[in-house]
């Protein structure tokens, strides 16, 4: 039997039962499968790009309409400048890769992330991608480059801060002499959790269902702590570029197990 047609029959068949929304994953054991591969420096990158894709395909295929990766983190610039740099060239050739895909599928391509300490090339590529395939809705893809949640957290309330000192600045005066609405406008200079929810890189997508670590770590490396109060934590032993469907398989079978408890939870934040 085709190994693809066998692929596409086993997502067919499992997507029977709910399927999450939002899986996010963090890539790590790159290096270390290069060395335990004795591969050359950057090719374990390579190969954790090319398990990236496959993974957004399988995605794809099975109904989930988005998926975030954490593809370099602000911390990542302590690294090598020569790693560093490896890192940055397979970005911008997952941007072709993923704008070639997008001409034929209706992909949403997302950055997350201070894309201001990117190089001015690259992010104006990712400007572009991101505005080429803004309409699209069916799949979204979001890219975490130049991120930590520390820095998302902080980001939001500076511009949530920015918006009430307009607010206050530019519309509040217009209201001086209107004294039966000052207790509204008390509450309008403050800043409540919709404005730093939605001021926040990751509001292009909502929290995730899902979140996978490969490497055999426990830990979520200053990703999305904000956003995965409640979602499923899965850590596999396996380094990133080996992960497969088989890993997807098992999150969603654990996911469907527990989805009474996540709508649960879920409605609690309502």
């Amino acid at each position: 039997m085709d190994k693809e047609y066998f692929l596409t029959k086993v997502l067919s068949c499992w997507s029977i039962g709910p399927i999450p929304t939002h899986i996010a994953v963090i890539m790590d054991g790159n290096r270390r499968y290069a060395k335990r591969k004795l591969l050359e420096e950057g090719a374990g990158h390579d190969a954790g790009a090319m398990a990236l894709l496959k993974l957004i395909i399988y995605c794809y295929e099975l109904g989930v309409k988005y998926i975030t990766a954490y593809a370099f983190s602000i911390d990542n610039f302590r690294r090598k400048p020569s790693e560093v740099q490896k890192i940055m060239d397979l970005l911008k050739e997952c941007m072709t890769v993923l704008a070639k895909i997008a001409k034929h599928h209706p992909i949403k391509v997302n950055f997350a992330g201070n894309l201001e300490l990117l190089n001015a090339e690259l992010r104006d590529e990712a400007c572009k991608l991101m505005g080429a395939t803004a309409e699209y809705s069916k799949f979204v893809v979001t890219i975490c480059v130049c991120y930590c949640c520390t820095d998302d957290i902080v980001h939001s309330v500076e511009e949530s801060c920015r918006e009430k000192c307009y607010y206050h600045s530019y519309i509040g005066d217009s209201h001086d002499d209107d004294k039966d609405d000052d207790d509204k406008d008390d509450e309008r200079h403050m800043i409540n959790l919709v404005d730093i929810e939605k001021n926040m890189y990751m509001a292009v997508t909502p929290d995730p269902d899902i979140l996978i670590r490969t490497g055999d770590k426990h830990r979520l490396s200053n990703f999305l702590q904000w956003q995965t109060c409640h979602s499923l934590l899965a850590s596999f032993s396996t380094d990133w570029p080996e992960i497969g469907v088989w890993h997807l398989v098992k999150v969603v079978i654990d996911f469907q197990q527990n989805y009474d408890y996540f709508v649960r939870k879920r409605l609690q934040q309502l």
